[in-house]
């Protein structure tokens, strides 16, 4: 599976119950040969993913998309792909919630 697919498939891995009162809309821009755009967006209770970028992003993800798999799986720390510079959050808070929120953290 890809990074593009599993983040077009996250809301199948989410407990909705943990989406109460969230809303966030959340830009992932994806470089290299798996690379690619998708739109994370939390809002009324449920999330949703989109291909492409739409919506005003309270947080865009930046990051090629092999690096970006490997901090899914736990084989590379985000806090250290993000002082080498292969993470770029634009804001970090609200990155932080939405780590809690699918038990990255």
């Amino acid at each position: 599976m890809t990074t593009r697919e599993f983040l077009l498939h996250l809301p199948e891995k989410v407990d909705v119950n943990a989406l109460t009162g969230m809303s966030a809309c959340f830009h992932f821009i994806l470089s290299g040969e798996e690379g690619g755009n998708v739109t994370v967006k939390l809002e009324d209770g449920r999330m949703t993913t989109t291909e492409g970028i739409t919506g005003i992003a309270s947080c865009v993800i930046k990051a090629d998309a092999d690096d970006l798999k490997k901090v899914f799986k736990g084989e590379l720390n985000p806090m250290l792909a993000i002082l080498k510079g292969k993470l770029k959050i634009s804001n970090q808070g609200e990155m932080m919630k939405f780590a809690k929120l699918l038990g990255w953290m």
